[in-house]
Formats: C-alpha cells, structure tokens, sequence
C-alpha cells in the first residue's frame, strides 16, 4: 500500500512540474502563463477587452519592438501591472516571442 501512495504521488508531482513548464512552440493563448494572468484583461483570444487591455494581436502591437514588449510586461505600464517577480524572465521571454508570433498572422 505504502509502495502505491509513493508511486501515485510520485506521478502527481510529475504531471503538476510537466503542467507548469511553458512550452516556447506553444500558441500564446495556449500557454498557461497567458492564460492565468493576462487572459483576464487581453481576453482569451488575446484581442483585447473593451474596457481592459489592448489587442496583443493588433498592427500596434506588432510594431512594437521585442524590448519594449519586455519592459511593458516587466514593468507594466498605464493600468497594466507590472510583473517581474510574479514571472520569471524565461516565461516573459515566452510571452514576447509569443506575442510577436501571434502579431505576424
């Protein structure tokens, strides 16, 4: 029985660290990051919210230059927080490639 509780925690502890890990050839409204702290102002389909945020999807957007990507999520501007330290640079990284990919289309 002992051997059965390690074995199914074990696995748990997997599934959960392979869940949480943000695939960089993933779609950004895919990717779970996106999805539990930007959908809810840029929308699911990440072209913006009346009343909330911008369009990430947007000619705006892709003109934006990947550093100043970077710095908006880092540092949040206007009513958008800032999240460094709520992220970690490897997944704002992911967002902005995300981002620039999701504007080209």
């Amino acid at each position: 029985m002992q051997i059965f509780r390690f074995a199914a925690c074990s696995l748990f502890f997997a599934l959960t660290a392979a869940s949480a890990q943000t695939p960089s050839d993933a779609t950004l409204t895919a990717n779970p990051v996106y999805q539990k702290n930007c959908a809810k102002c840029h929308g699911k389909t990440a072209e913006g919210r009346h009343f909330g945020g911008p369009s990430l999807v947007s000619d705006k957007t892709a003109a934006a230059s990947t550093d100043d990507l970077r710095t908006v999520i880092s540092d949040g501007k206007g009513h958008m927080p800032k999240f460094a330290g709520k992220l970690t640079s490897a997944e704002i990284d992911t967002l902005v490639q995300q981002i620039k990919t999701s504007s080209k289309k």
